[in-house]
């Protein structure tokens, strides 16, 4: 993973010289809320409904052990003993002290971490695959790109102030585990001309209350114009985005008005005049950064195990938990390991700080020294020997992380909804926890196979319900909380919005209802059928009845 140079360091330094002085005017009273604002969001501080939030970057969701043991020490210490990961793989503390702020900054500089442009009108943590540099699918690890692309963005002054937020994902191959479709710019690394990295490239991905699908604007940059193009595109949403109107500021927007063809243009445009600055990439520096990212010593090893076979015969719960939370890696004799932050009734994405000092053991001792964090508001151990699998599952099962139901239905994306969100209209969590209870018997779960559900407490769908094979959206209606579904959506490579099937149902309807729509599929499915394979073929009609059959 990428080390700090000279340059980070500074940066990250004289950042958080400059907040502990606005920290301390705030606090003393010399700036006003409105004036501490948008200074706090350039250091990724929110005021939700209680508290502070702080939410700190994990760039492209890869940690050392270090770094995953100083975010479960700040836990700790300075908020109450828990954090919260997100879809973009940074992860939330919900209740640090202000004062608190820059003694936490400074801790995280310790570990090369900060929370530089997890907020404001800027470009955002960069996210990708979760498998990167694991999957044999992947035509090369698209994170160097990641950090390239995080270098070129940290505090550019041409878009620090943007019309509004910015968000970027890249991947490398046909499988979309970094949902790309639905980001402002979405990256999948292609082969070019001659065999040399390209970019294809999609733009006006988003959700919130106008979502929308991003559209490719072009087939394959090359990888030495790749932030040359990336200029272009900002250049143009900078100088044409909407400003007057925080609804329809994103990118998103700018693309639907102008038509894809339209805002292509511009951005040629835009691209032709920045050939004279010269923005390519220089082969000795994309050599530096990708050196950090080389494969680490994996043994020679046969593709089976011996201990892990003798395990899954032995241990019917470690037979499941493989079978659902293992994947395949690159390397034989290797997998990579998914950690469940979604215990029956447990908050989606919430995560103890002993659990976080567990989990950072067993990366060094068994991944490598790494863990990532997922869109899936997940971990994975990436580098996993099939014959350390066993004492990985027991130490997991042993502190509440075995939860065998990755990619399943209760693997619940959620959002922190009115529990803590001043902008929401609903809560989340409660409702993901009753359909978690609900659902718990792994058996059916299985029986299902793979379906994604997503929760949001408002239309900024931050729980991306939008692209939920289920999506449930909370809604205020007369001060009361109510919930709608859709059917339908979908993140991956075959991205799509939900259909809305009916009338908003109150919270204690949504896990019945969603339990009878699960029900439908098992009756309506065709031998080998997933979920959303289903919702394709039926359309919607089938799952709405089963929805409202008992209202």
């Amino acid at each position: 993973m990428y080390r700090y140079d000279e340059f980070d360091h500074a940066l990250v330094s004289e950042r958080i010289a400059e907040f502990t002085d606005q920290v301390r005017r705030r606090v003393d009273g010399r700036l006003t809320e409105d004036q501490f604002k948008p200074l706090r969001l350039m250091n990724g501080v929110y005021l939700q409904l209680h508290a502070y939030m702080l939410r700190v970057a994990v760039p492209y969701g890869t940690m050392n052990s270090a770094q995953l043991k100083k975010l479960g020490h700040i836990a700790r210490v300075y908020d109450k003993g828990y954090g919260h990961f997100t879809t973009r793989t940074n992860i939330q503390y919900n209740w640090p002290a202000l004062s608190d702020l820059p003694a936490i900054l400074t801790e995280l500089a310790e570990v090369e971490m900060h929370a530089i442009q997890t907020s404001g009108n800027c470009i955002r943590n960069v996210t990708t695959d979760v498998f990167a540099g694991a999957t044999d699918e992947e035509i090369e690890d698209p994170r160097p790109w990641c950090e390239i692309i995080r270098q070129w963005s940290t505090i550019h002054p041409e878009f620090s102030f943007l019309p509004r937020k910015f968000k970027i994902a890249v991947i490398a191959s046909e499988t979309d585990r970094a949902a790309i479709r639905t980001h402002d710019v979405g990256l999948q690394i292609v082969r070019g001309e001659n065999g040399e990295t390209a970019f294809r490239v999609f733009v006006g991905g988003g959700q919130g209350r106008l979502p929308h699908i991003a559209q490719e604007i072009a087939p394959a940059v090359p990888g030495r114009e790749l932030l040359a193009y990336l200029t272009a595109i900002l250049r143009a949403y900078n100088l044409l985005g909407r400003r007057d109107n925080i609804h329809k500021a994103r990118i998103k927007i700018l693309v639907a008005a102008l038509g894809i063809d339209a805002f292509r243009e511009e951005v040629e445009r835009q691209f032709e005049t920045l050939r004279h600055e010269d923005l390519r990439i220089p082969d000795d520096e994309l050599a530096r950064i990708q050196a950090y990212f080389a494969p680490p010593p994996f043994e020679t090893l046969p593709k089976h195990s011996g201990p892990f076979d003798r395990a899954l015969l032995a241990d019917p719960d470690f037979a499941r938990w493989s079978r659902n939370n293992v994947r395949r890696h690159r390397a034989p004799g290797y997998a990579s390991a998914i950690i469940s932050l979604k215990p029956v009734g447990g908050v989606p994405g919430d995560m103890t700080a002993d659990q976080m000092d567990v989990v950072a053991k067993l990366a060094r001792r068994f991944s490598f020294d790494e863990v990532r964090a997922a869109y899936e508001q997940n971990l994975v151990l990436p580098h996993v020997k099939l014959d350390d699998l066993p004492e990985v599952w027991r130490t997991l099962h042993a502190h509440g992380l075995a939860t065998a139901n990755a990619d399943l239905v209760t693997d619940v994306i959620a959002c922190p909804g009115l529990d803590y969100c001043s902008l929401a209209n609903a809560r989340s969590i409660p409702v993901a926890q009753a359909l978690s209870k609900r659902l718990a018997d792994l058996d059916f779960q299985e029986k299902l196979g793979p379906i994604r559900v997503n929760m949001s407490g408002c239309i900024n769908a931050c729980g991306h319900h939008h692209v939920g094979h289920i999506g449930v959206l909370g809604v205020d209606r007369k001060g009361e909380e109510f919930y709608q579904i859709t059917v339908g959506g979908s993140p991956d490579e075959q991205a799509a919005l939900g259909e809305i099937v009916g009338k908003s149902l109150p919270a204690e309807d949504v896990a019945p209802a969603i339990e009878r729509a699960l029900n439908r599929y098992l009756a309506i499915r065709h031998e080998g059928e997933r979920f959303i394979d289903t919702v394709r073929r039926t359309g919607a009609e089938p799952f709405r009845e089963a929805i409202y059959e008992a209202a």
